[in-house]
């Protein structure tokens, strides 16, 4: 962002418009002042303006509330991460502004309370200040009764005159925020929003506008992670799902809940999680692949019922939206430690998929993946996403909705003969078909969680049971022949390769550009298929000198995470390590930097 004014200076009637290709925004106050609203209508303004945009929050765990973040980066040209620093802090109160000023880059702009924070006379140089009596004024403007429920739009309009938004679409979304409440609602909403843009930023020298960003050939959505997953699985195909409420999943089964019945559906809300799965696993062999979801201790409820869908081979959709732990641990903040139960979750040899996304939007198009794979190979496909994509909102192009949205009611054209669990296919791969299809020879297969014969009838032969298993274990081995390779970002050769997988993809790829820059051979890799592995990493990771796993998991016993152990023992290569933190926070990407210098240091 700009840096010409200084703290001390006043502005003139019409003050300086500097114009900006990027900026990070950070507001910091309590969970209960909506500050993620203010987040939210910043970022679809600027999906809507065909602006780059990625947010990160932060919300308390308790029921009472407490400090809460949300932190957007709006730009016009590509954006890979939320942003180390930031160019404007608005604090609403004296810890908002103490615990977040490090985080301004020297010459940023602090936009305070100035009704509940006092700034630090040692900051006034390095930073400009800018004091408002939000909360005072805020009262003035729409009445004391409402006035904790309208400073957060009061502050948007300090922030919409700041950087010379377009107020007009900005009261259209505040409009469709509040449509469907009484009229009141709306009008006071604006009437604070107004109160805010026309305040006088009377230390503030210039004012802000972004460059235009470069036209797009696409309309843009502006969405979460956990929004692009769902229209992902209602684009998929998918009218059936059942689940039980945990964050940061929730959000997911709301959606779904409110759109299937448009499209013929139904999600149930089931009185537990091991219920859920059951009633999902009961609708996929009804004839369609099934939803449900949780986060880690749902999941862990799942585990036994996903097993029987392994074993019974029924195509079945599960998501993990992971969240720190482990037990109830931290409920809203980030952590990539489901890996291991999401691969290795259940008692016996109970082979499942795990696919990873890499993006909001990447979440979206992994939906409609997901299911394909689960019906193709009849079997559990486990999305394995994060809170930090859950809830970032991106803009992305609009996808190609008639070319990716698919029917898959199911097949009922009568059948000469049918064993579900034929073992004379080469690949292991088959599929059951629907109750109700017409099987002239009149052998009808059953579906048991008891190891069985091919008709499905339980079986006790110690052979059946190891040709089931390698049966069971064949189809996954094939889709790893079919999985495409990742490609790497940068040079395919040189020193460091850093590996990571789901939200980092983006700090990875600004840290390996940032690197570049300064003349270091570093180039980054993500990997979305994380059960079975692509074939060919081996290849990929034998032209760089170290490979770093970057993970957002602790480094457990022996100093690497959960992806690292499992590249190292696929590959057996000492040379792949592994990068972690446990913070529940995502990676800055000059964080990434120093650990990865840190980590060359250590291997001289």
């Amino acid at each position: 962002m700009s840096d010409s004014s200084t703290a001390d200076e006043v502005v003139s009637e019409k003050p300086k418009v500097s114009k900006i290709h990027e900026a990070v925004i950070r507001i910091a106050g309590n969970s209960q002042d909506g500050i993620q609203s203010i987040g939210g209508f910043l970022a679809r303004l600027a999906g809507r303006s065909e602006q780059e945009v990625m947010t990160f929050m932060t919300i308390p765990s308790t029921i009472s509330g407490g400090p809460s973040i949300f932190q957007v980066r709006l730009s016009s040209g590509e954006v890979l991460s939320s942003g180390d620093e930031a160019d404007v802090l608005m604090a609403f109160y004296q810890h908002s502004y103490d615990n977040h000023v490090d985080f301004v880059k020297e010459g940023g702009v602090i936009l305070y309370d100035s009704s509940h924070v006092e700034p630090r006379e040692d900051l006034q140089e390095k930073f400009r200040h800018i004091g408002c009596p939000i909360t005072s004024l805020t009262v003035e403007a729409i009445g004391g009764t409402a006035k904790d429920k309208g400073k957060n739009i009061f502050a948007l309009g300090l922030v919409a005159r700041m950087f010379d938004l377009d107020s007009t679409r900005i009261e259209g979304l505040i409009t469709e925020r509040f449509k469907g409440k009484p009229e009141s609602v709306t009008e006071t909403a604006l009437s604070a929003f107004h109160a805010g843009h026309g305040y006088p930023l009377t230390t503030l020298a210039e004012i802000y506008e972004f460059e235009d960003p470069k036209a797009r050939d696409t309309e843009q959505v502006v969405c979460t992670g956990n929004e692009a997953l769902a229209y992902g699985i209602l684009a998929a195909g998918v009218r059936y799902g059942a689940a039980y409420p945990i964050t940061p999943w929730s959000d997911i089964m709301e959606l779904l809940r409110r759109e299937l019945p448009k499209y013929n559906g139904i999600f149930v809300q089931a009185e537990d999680e091991i219920a859920a799965v059951s009633i999902a696993i009961g609708a996929s062999w009804g004839g369609r692949c099934a939803v449900t979801g949780s986060s880690g201790p749902g999941i862990a409820l799942k585990s036994e019922a996903i097993g029987w869908a392994v074993m019974a081979e029924i195509p079945l959709l599960v998501i993990d939206v992971q969240r720190g732990g482990p037990s109830t641990g931290m409920p809203t903040n980030v952590e990539q430690s489901d890996l291991n139960i999401a691969c290795f979750g259940g008692h016996g040899d109970s082979p499942r998929v795990v696919i990873a996304p890499s993006s909001v939007e990447d979440c979206f198009y992994t939906a409609i993946e997901a299911v394909n794979i689960a019906r193709k190979y009849s079997t559990p496909v486990i999305i394995l996403t994060d809170q930090a994509i859950a809830t970032r909102i991106e803009a992305f192009g609009m996808p190609n909705l008639k070319e990716v949205c698919q029917d898959i009611s199911p097949d009922l054209s009568p059948r000469d003969d049918h064993k579900p669990y034929d073992l004379s296919s080469a690949d292991g791969i088959t599929q059951h078909v629907a109750p109700g299809t017409f099987i002239k020879s009149g052998k009808y297969p059953v579906v048991t969680g008891l190891e069985h014969n091919e008709m499905g009838h339980p079986s006790g032969s110690p052979k059946m049971h190891t040709d089931m298993t390698a049966k069971r274990r064949s189809k996954l081995q094939a889709l790893g022949r079919e999985l495409p390779k990742p490609e790497v970002f940068g040079p395919e050769e040189g020193n460091v390769l850093m590996v990571g997988w789901g939200s980092t993809q983006g700090s990875l790829r600004e840290a390996t550009e940032r690197a570049r820059k300064t003349g270091d051979s570093i180039s980054s890799l993500t990997i979305r298929h994380i059960n079975p592995l692509p074939e060919g990493l081996e290849d990929i990771f034998s032209g760089f000198n170290h490979v770093f796993v970057v993970e957002n998991n602790d480094e457990n016993l022996y100093g690497y995470g959960q992806l690292c152990a499992l590249l190292r023992a696929r590959y057996c290569d000492k040379k792949i390590q592994g990068i972690n933190k446990a913070d529940a926070m995502t990676w800055r990407v000059k964080d990434v930097l120093d650990r990865v210098k840190s980590k060359l240091e250590e291997n001289k």
